[in-house]
């Protein structure tokens, strides 16, 4: 198993000590981090935890998956790879258009099917 952990359904007012002190019940913790919006640096709700070994990351999993922490159920379960970011970059990725050369009288641009005189 991966040694990194999605915690999920944070509460806004966690902090990555708490999550390190609670997580350390399952062995050691090598990182922490609570993953905040970059505007306004208020919690997402969620966060990772890096455990030292692959049987601490399940262990912990086993043991806080679905325990409260302040007024939330948590959500623990192995982290995924972060996706491929090669597509991002400016602009929204849509690369609509018109398409064709006819406008929408059904003519070619330039005036359609009107009659020249």
């Amino acid at each position: 198993m991966n040694s990194k952990l999605y915690v999920g359904n944070l509460p806004y007012s966690a902090t990555e000590d708490e999550l390190r002190e609670m997580f350390s019940g399952a062995g050691s913790v090598a990182s922490v981090v609570i993953i905040t919006d970059r505007d306004t640096g208020r919690s997402k709700g969620f966060g990772f935890v890096e455990m030292s070994s692959g049987a601490e990351a399940q262990k912990a999993l086993t043991m806080f998956d679905g325990r409260t922490l302040g007024d939330r159920q948590i959500r623990v379960s192995e982290a995924r790879p972060p996706e491929s970011r090669s597509d991002r970059g400016g602009g929204s990725g849509y690369r609509g258009g018109s398409g064709g050369g006819r406008d929408r009288r059904g003519g070619s641009r330039g005036g359609g099917s009107r009659r020249r005189w």
